[in-house]
């Protein structure tokens, strides 16, 4: 069995302010996707499916992206997971640094911000779709991470001699499921879409 490295969750404490490894990742997430997307421009006259990009639609598109994310996010967890107990305390909903985000969510939330954005801009939605598909993985990537660093969404007990003790799940030995969806969700994923974006193909 594995030792749980025991990383604190608070990655600068300034006081009044803690900034979380958890909201790191989503910057880092973020980021990535950005630059990512704007490489992706300079490519699009090879993959006319895509349509002409340039850095200000991309920063539109991560502006829009970002706020499906964290807005997606925060609502999923609440209806889906504790809604009974927001209803009970409605302003908790905002108070985003006590956690509570939902994958899910966030999926919902990013699809109705590239709808949003393809109304705007008048480019098919399926053009928005399959551009910024293959970066999704890369935020996937990091939020794992985060849940792993945060010793969230740990995996079931198993013998296996990487599994792990997290806080909060006992003494028995649990599968590291953060890091299989890190590597699987993450970079295998992320790898399959990049190739296959860059491949003629059909829309959609």
């Amino acid at each position: 069995m594995l030792t749980y490295p025991q990383i604190n969750p608070v990655a600068l404490d300034l006081g009044i302010v803690k900034i979380h490894w958890y909201g790191l990742s989503y910057v880092a997430g973020l980021a990535a996707a950005w630059w990512l997307l704007r490489w992706r421009a300079g490519q699009a006259r090879r993959n006319q499916e895509w349509g002409e990009w340039n850095s200000e639609q991309v920063a539109d598109l991560m502006f829009y992206g970002t706020i499906g994310v964290l807005v997606g996010g925060r609502l999923g967890s609440v209806l889906f997971y504790h809604l009974p107990y927001y209803l009970d305390n409605p302003l908790e909903v905002f108070k985003i640094w006590q956690g509570g985000m939902s994958f899910h969510g966030g999926l919902l939330g990013v699809v109705i911000a590239m709808w949003c954005f393809a109304r705007r801009t008048g480019k098919p939605f399926f053009a928005v779709a399959d551009y910024v598909a293959p970066v999704g993985p890369v935020g996937l990537f990091s939020g794992r991470l985060g849940n792993f660093i945060n010793a969230e969404l740990w995996g079931r007990p198993t013998d296996l001699p990487w599994g792990m003790a997290f806080p909060g799940g006992g003494d028995v030995a649990r599968h590291p499921s953060q890091l299989y969806e890190a590597a699987l969700e993450g970079v295998v994923l992320f790898a399959i879409l990049w190739w296959f974006s860059g491949r003629p193909r059909p829309p959609m």
